[in-house]
């Protein structure tokens, strides 16, 4: 007779279940794309300095009354006492910083410049954001045109953007600038240069969104789960903002990050020419405008709003890089 294949007796005594934890195994868990993101980005320390840096400044843009009413005074209060009767320059060492004027005060007019830099914040931050919005929006929604329907379209919206590359853009923001009533629908003074800021500056850099966008649209356009989509009856709408636009998010992100301190630059540059935003509202480049008739005997109040806009756009900058390598699929890190 030849032996059983199995052991009746063997298979009779019952096997205690294995605890992965006893046993050293480690739990598998899927992470989402959010996730892996999230987890490079916590690994930059750099990048996450800079945009703790960015989240500061947002605050402190939006709470600027309640900082100045505590540590400063009005940004528009003359304040002649702290100023030398004779130079008209501000009394004491590092441009008159003492505890009650955290900065200095402003030489020939004596007002608080950390009150002004922190509502100067205000306005750089208005105007970036609000003409990043603009130019994201209008470059998306060219570009992913552009890129998705190709030949006669793509040709007269790349021609566009080539044009508006070209274009001067400073020019024609202090030529318009010239010529605008003081009132303009509803709005009046600076409310009037901050709209046409806006929609300027966002105007004439949607065409850099646009080529980005463009371009991923005309790589994306021919994958399999967008032929799927086609194949399954999904309408041109139904695949342009339910299938294409999803995955454009990442790049849309990273270069609006990186528009942000542009826009700083361009607003400051702007003010500094005199056509930013009406005096004596404060704006950064209006303050750097202001102390070229003072740095050399009052160097302090060049420095403050000048390192201000150092650090508003390196931390732009360093928080956008470390959002691009974090949100970039083929990163290794």
């Amino acid at each position: 007779m030849t032996a059983p294949l199995h052991d009746t007796a063997a298979e009779a005594v019952p096997t205690a279940p294995v605890d992965p934890a006893d046993s050293g195994a480690k739990k598998v868990e899927g992470r989402s794309l959010k996730q892996i993101a999230w987890h490079r980005l916590k690994q930059d320390k750099v990048a996450l300095a800079g945009g703790v840096t960015v989240l500061v400044l947002v605050l402190v843009a939006v709470f600027a009354p309640l900082i100045v009413s505590l540590l400063g005074h009005p940004p528009n209060e003359f304040h002649q006492e702290e100023l030398d009767p004779l130079t008209n320059l501000p009394q004491g060492d590092w441009g008159g910083v003492s505890g009650d004027y955290l900065f200095g005060v402003e030489p020939n007019k004596g007002r608080d410049v950390f009150s002004r830099i922190v509502y100067g914040a205000r306005i750089s931050l208005l105007v970036a954001f609000l003409a990043a919005v603009v130019a994201v929006v209008l470059g998306t929604l060219f570009g992913i045109v552009a890129g998705y329907f190709g030949g006669w379209v793509d040709a007269l919206i790349s021609r566009v953007m080539d044009v508006l590359l070209s274009f001067p853009q400073l020019l024609f923001i202090i030529s318009l600038v010239s010529v605008l009533p003081d009132d303009l629908l509803g709005l009046t003074g600076s409310g009037v240069r901050i709209a046409v800021l806006v929609l300027v500056i966002g105007f004439f850099g949607w065409p850099y969104v646009g080529r980005i966008v463009r371009g991923q649209t005309l790589s994306l356009r021919e994958r399999e789960y967008i032929e799927a989509a086609r194949s399954l009856g999904g309408g041109r709408r139904y695949i342009l903002f339910k299938e294409l636009l999803p995955n454009l998010f990442a790049p849309i992100m990273v270069y609006a990050t990186l528009m942000i301190p542009t826009n700083i630059l361009t607003e400051a540059a702007l003010s500094f020419l005199g056509a930013g935003v009406r005096p004596p509202t404060a704006s950064w480049g209006g303050m750097l405008r202001d102390a070229l008739q003072t740095y050399e005997h009052d160097p302090m109040f060049m420095v403050f709003p000048g390192v201000t806009i150092f650090i508003t756009v390196l931390a732009f900058n360093l928080f956008g890089d470390g959002l691009r390598d974090a949100l970039d699929p083929k990163g290794t890190r």
